[in-house]
């Protein structure tokens, strides 16, 4: 089965999370897409935010050792990554992505609709994700993604 690399970027403003209403799927995800040729995940990340939402982002850096050397540089490191199974779809056979998933916050720009990809866009609090039917209206991995960075710790605890 083919793999394609892709980044996922759930956008961060307090106690908010910005996803965009994806045309295709549509189900509300957070903004993100295909890794083109010669661009890390990081690039991508930023340039798929941008694209689809009109701000530019701030990755969160979640490491555990920072490497700045003339032949080996870090880069930031995904929250978490997941192998998603994307079924055939007009003709384009089933495949796999990989998902590079980032967590970020907003640095610049205007918020802003693209309307060849999306068919909304909005912040959204936890409460509000909960209220989402999940498969239907959001990917139940995509509210399980924003329960553990937006749900408080001692909610987590219980």
């Amino acid at each position: 089965m083919e793999r394609q690399f892709t980044t996922g970027v759930y956008v961060i403003d307090h106690d908010r999370v910005l996803l965009i209403y994806h045309r295709k799927i549509q189900k509300w995800l957070p903004p993100g897409g295909h890794i083109d040729p010669n661009e890390t995940p990081p690039e991508a990340a930023k340039r798929e935010v941008f694209e689809e939402t009109g701000l530019e982002v701030e990755l969160i850096h979640n490491e555990n050792i920072w490497i700045e050397r003339w032949n080996a540089t870090s880069f930031e490191r995904p929250y978490m990554c997941l192998l998603e199974e994307i079924p055939e779809h007009n003709g384009h056979p089933a495949h796999q992505h990989i998902d590079f998933i980032y967590l970020s916050q907003p640095i610049n720009g205007t918020l802003k609709e693209n309307p060849e990809e999306t068919a909304g866009i909005r912040w959204f609090t936890l409460e509000e994700v909960e209220q989402l039917e999940p498969d239907v209206d959001i990917f139940l991995e995509t509210v399980l993604t924003i329960r553990g960075f937006l749900q408080p710790a001692e909610a987590v605890k219980n």
